[in-house]
């Protein structure tokens, strides 16, 4: 069942998803080679404190930090490790805050020590331009085949590959909510949920080089890695649909 959100909840949803950018901001600039990715998680959880937010991560069963970080060929749900940054890793900052009841979800990818190379930036850029182009079909009318469709065609037309078994999704007072938001056509647009006012999701661009295909990091419970090993990344934002306008809330 789909959880419309008032106008109230919406604002205070936008007052949770600012915060969370003022975490994310301030977390990206502690980021660098060498540091272990539990300590970006640490850093992560003082910041959501001093923002007066709580983990939404943590509130996932059987899940203990507040922030997934996957690196290269890890996809999603990576937890933090002793693990240290080298120079151009592909970092995932995957993170979400729980404000006054409600979560906002929030990720993103970049090179860690510097400038991506020409084929890396390539890569990184069409995931950002896929959400950009996703989140302009994200509208009160439009289907939520609309924004499948826009991510498809962006990844796809530079060669790249979703993976298709992970998708976005409702959000709110749970961080998971119906309805699911795919990141490819999965059937016809118009058989898809027409977008109502007071539709918030969390719209993810989750591909990889090389596969569409994902596997389970060996002696890992969580942690997803495309089946190939190829360079993966995830861009997110959480949006809410108004009757006037889309607003990104992180």
């Amino acid at each position: 069942m789909i959880d419309l959100k008032t106008g109230q909840e919406i604002k205070v949803m936008a007052e949770g998803g600012e915060r969370l950018r003022k975490v994310v901001k301030a977390l990206l600039n502690k980021i660098d080679v060498g540091i272990t990715t539990r300590e970006i998680n640490r850093i992560a959880e003082d910041l959501i404190k001093e923002q007066d937010g709580e983990s939404s991560f943590n509130k996932v069963k059987g899940y203990s930090w507040s922030t997934c970080l996957p690196i290269n060929e890890q996809v999603v749900h990576t937890p933090p490790s002793d693990r240290k940054l080298k120079q151009g890793d592909v970092l995932t900052v995957d993170i979400g805050m729980f404000f006054k009841g409600f979560h906002t979800d929030f990720a993103t990818t970049f090179v860690v020590g510097g400038e991506p190379d020409g084929e890396t930036s390539r890569f990184l850029e069409t995931g950002k331009r896929a959400l950009s182009k996703a989140i302009k079909q994200a509208k009160a009318g439009n289907r939520l085949g609309d924004i499948s469709q826009a991510i498809e065609k962006e990844v796809y037309s530079q060669g790249y590959f979703i993976v298709k078994e992970l998708t976005g999704h409702g959000i709110g007072r749970q961080l998971h909510e119906d309805p699911y938001v795919f990141g490819f056509q999965e059937k016809p647009i118009e058989k898809t949920l027409k977008i109502q006012p007071g539709l918030v999701i969390a719209i993810e661009v989750i591909y990889s080089k090389g596969s569409e295909e994902m596997a389970y990091e060996k002696d890992e419970d969580w942690s997803i890695i495309s089946a190939d090993r190829s360079l993966s990344a995830c861009f997110e934002h959480t949006v809410a649909i108004t009757e006037k306008q889309t607003l990104v809330l992180t």
